[in-house]
């Protein structure tokens, strides 16, 4: 099963790449992590950001495969424990689609995003830089496979 992270992003320092791949490439069997970078539309002003938002979100929409499941990380999201989260990543392999995973940009996500998203996800109460939230998706969803496959990365 693939899933895709889409990233509103200009380019991270090299830490945030690594960190990602370092959990990516522990996913095995026929589940595999990829990230997408989605250019970030030009802020000249304040005034701007709404409409770079919609651009971001149009590119990020348009990444998108045809019924893909799409889960929006948005602060008003749904906080999941482990165990959660390692059922609904259960109940998307069994699903057999791509799952596409959206991580806004400095503004957040546009509302088309957010319309299109089956489901929202709340990484934290706090704001994350978007390079550790990168990180941290990947470490989740590892570890929620770890929960799955009784891989003892995860210790309760």
């Amino acid at each position: 099963m693939r899933l895709m992270l889409l990233a509103a992003s200009n380019r991270q320092p090299a830490w945030v790449s690594e960190g990602f791949n370092s959990y990516a490439k522990r996913l095995r069997g026929s589940l595999r992590l990829e990230i997408e970078e989605i250019p970030l539309a030009r802020r000249p002003s304040t005034a701007a950001a709404r409409r770079a938002v919609e651009t971001e979100g149009a590119r990020m929409l348009a990444s998108i495969p045809d019924a893909a499941h799409v889960v929006a990380l948005t602060e008003a999201g749904t906080m999941w424990s482990t165990r959660e989260l390692a059922a609904r990543l259960r109940d998307w392999i069994a699903a057999g689609r791509t799952v596409c995973l959206l991580i806004g940009g400095p503004d957040g996500l546009s509302e088309s995003c957010l319309a299109r998203a089956d489901e929202s996800w709340s990484l934290s109460r706090l704001t994350l830089p978007h390079g550790l939230a990168r990180i941290a998706v990947a470490e989740a969803l590892y570890r929620a496979w770890s929960v799955l496959e009784r891989h003892p990365y995860h210790r309760e």
